[in-house]
C-alpha cells in the first residue's frame, strides 16, 4: 500500500482527494495546506508519494517541489493543480515532478498516475 502526503490549500480538496485515494487502496498518512508545511511533513512523515497543490499561501508547490528534491532527489511528487498552463507543466517537470493532474481531475487518471509510481 502505497503511502500518501497530500498538499492542497483548500480543505475540500484535501478531503475529496483522501477519500478517493482511501477507496482505492491508497494510505494518506498526512495533509499540508501550504509549501512550507509540505516540506516540514515529507521529512517527518515519509511519504511514498506527494500529491502537491501549484498555487498555495506561504509558498506554492513548485518551490516546495524545488525544496523537497533538492534534499531527497528521489522524492515522488505528483502536481495536481487548477493551473494546467504549459509553463508550469514545464517548470514542475523540469524540477522534478513525476506527473502533473489537472483540476478538476478524473479519478482513473489520478489512480493510475499514483499507480505507476
Amino acid at each position: 500500500m502505497k503511502r500518501i502526503l497530500i498538499v492542497d490549500d483548500a480543505v475540500f480538496m484535501r478531503i475529496s482527494l483522501r477519500a478517493m485515494l482511501e477507496k482505492n487502496g491508497f494510505e494518506v498518512v498526512g495533509e499540508a495546506s501550504d509549501g512550507l508545511e509540505a516540506i516540514e511533513k515529507y521529512f517527518v512523515l515519509k511519504p511514498d508519494i506527494v500529491t502537491m497543490d501549484i498555487t498555495m499561501p506561504k509558498m506554492d508547490g513548485v518551490e516546495a517541489l524545488g525544496a523537497i528534491k533538492s534534499k531527497d532527489p528521489n522524492a515522488k511528487v505528483v502536481m495536481i493543480s487548477a493551473l494546467g498552463q504549459e509553463s508550469w507543466v514545464k517548470k514542475a517537470v523540469m524540477i522534478g515532478a513525476k506527473g502533473f493532474v489537472v483540476k478538476p481531475y478524473k479519478e482513473d487518471y489520478v489512480i493510475q498516475t499514483l499507480s505507476k509510481l
